[in-house]
């Protein structure tokens, strides 16, 4: 019997949705956090449950032939990057095998699912990056990423999946933040000021949104600090700071302080420009999303004689780069802010076909059947959670021929297709893209018609 603090000799025959290698032992699973396919490896037993248990690598015996150099010194003790450690195609074929498992598991669909596809950047591809800010021993403000599972802040100056620009920016705001006296956040006490920095960059159009988010609207010297920013560096078109006073995990609060330019930038996405504001949802590796939203255009076959429901549409991104394809657009989202950024980005962009309503998807759609509005294709985009049945139940009424799925998540994305089976439709094909290099996220297009 396998017990904790064991050290066993293990191959690694898998990596897991989370990105754990997994090997077997005495018939149990034991999974082992930076390994890779084909790794002999000495390990120690950390957690042991009913059928399945943890470990770390103690020693590798034998590498894998996926095994890479690993480029970042901070690699395994951040939790952003999983796949470091090995070459890019076995990430991808890693990938592939995760939607593949998704939908025979839980959806209990029997569809091939395509190789996963990629963008062409590896690295320093997000534009949106989110520096927590917090207090460290001396008191004074650091900034990096947080562990695995923990706040507690890992340092870097240079994160590999952003560009270098706003690595080096991170690093001048929390400069000037000791040197200025601005009290960084203590989390454990609820004390001080600055607690993320968070920037969105237009990789188009060159312009930067610096975000300081802060537990109060009074920030002694923020004015000295904004001054000095702009002036260094004169690419930046707008810092806001915005208020987060609550005690939780997410970033953003409700309110924003315009502190220089007008609260938002512009970027060009499929041909469309767009602006964002710091609640906007954008996808944050805008090649990527470019080849992920043309794959679900392709898909849908679009005319123009087709009526077309974005739902879940943020800024109107997707919809927006369809809506000259098709006779009417309609999107809706729950974010107000994002509602009027996909307003303001139809009319900077002569889009005079489309609509946008702020509300929940799944009150929207229903709201949406009993005004008799039939969309002949419906995109839908939701977060990690997936789509509610609310939601599912009013997409079967409203009856579109075809449904294109894009989903950060194969697991709600199966879950979700496998209603959508029930309820009379046909997968017809699954895509799987890698929208997020290095990390063990996976997005996927699936495509769906009525049967």
């Amino acid at each position: 019997m396998i017990k904790k603090n064991d050290i066993i000799t293990l191959e690694i025959i898998d990596i897991s949705s989370d990105g754990n290698g997994v090997g077997k032992y005495e018939n149990i699973a034991v999974f082992v956090p930076m390994t890779a396919v084909g790794d002999v490896c000495k390990v120690k037993i950390l957690k042991v449950l009913s059928s399945y248990c943890f470990g770390k690598v103690e020693e590798i015996i034998t590498p894998s032939a996926d095994r890479i150099e690993n480029l970042c010194p901070n690699f395994s003790k951040c939790g952003g990057c999983d796949f470091l450690h090995i070459s890019y195609e076995a990430e991808k074929k890693a990938k592939t095998n995760f939607v593949k498992s998704c939908f025979e598991r839980i959806g209990k669909i029997d569809v091939p699912v395509n190789q996963c596809k990629s963008c062409d950047k590896v690295h320093r591809y997000r534009n949106k990056a989110q520096f927590p800010v917090r207090k460290d021993e001396n008191n004074k403000a650091v900034t990096g990423f947080f562990a695995q599972r923990s706040h507690r802040i890992i340092p870097c100056n240079d994160c590999l999946l952003q560009p270098e620009l706003l690595n080096e920016i991170a690093e001048y705001i929390v400069d000037r933040l000791n040197q200025l006296g601005i009290k960084a956040y203590d989390e454990e006490k609820l004390t001080g000021l600055i607690r993320h920095i968070y920037f969105r960059y237009g990789e188009v159009t060159g312009q930067l949104m610096v975000c300081l988010v802060s537990t109060k609207k009074k920030v002694w010297n923020i004015d000295v600090l904004v001054k000095d920013l702009v002036a260094k560096y004169p690419m930046i078109s707008t810092v806001v700071l915005n208020i987060n006073d609550k005690n939780t995990n997410v970033i953003l609060g409700e309110e924003n302080i315009v502190l220089y330019g007008n609260e938002v930038i512009q970027d060009v996405l499929c041909g469309v420009k767009i602006t964002l504001s710091p609640h906007s949802f954008y996808q944050v590796n805008r090649e990527g999303a470019e080849k992920l939203y043309t794959i679900a255009k392709e898909a849908l076959c679009l005319t123009q004689d087709d009526i077309l429901l974005d739902l879940y549409c943020g800024a109107g991104t997707i919809g927006l780069s369809m809506a000259r394809d098709v006779k009417t657009l309609v999107g809706v989202e729950i974010i107000p802010e994002a509602i009027e950024n996909a307003k303001e980005n139809a009319k900077q962009n002569g889009i005079d076909n489309a609509r946008f309503i702020c509300s929940d998807a799944g009150q929207a759609a229903q709201l949406l059947v009993k005004e008799g509005f039939r969309p002949t294709a419906i995109v839908l985009d939701p977060a990690r959670k997936g789509c509610d049945e609310n939601t599912l139940d009013a997409v079967v009424e409203m009856a579109p021929s075809r449904i294109a799925m894009i989903s950060c998540n194969p697991s709600t994305a199966a879950r979700d297709c496998r209603y959508l089976v029930e309820k009379g439709y046909k997968v017809q094909f699954i895509q799987p893209f890698d929208m997020f290099p290095r990390t063990k996220h996976c997005e996927c297009v699936i495509l769906l018609s009525q049967n």
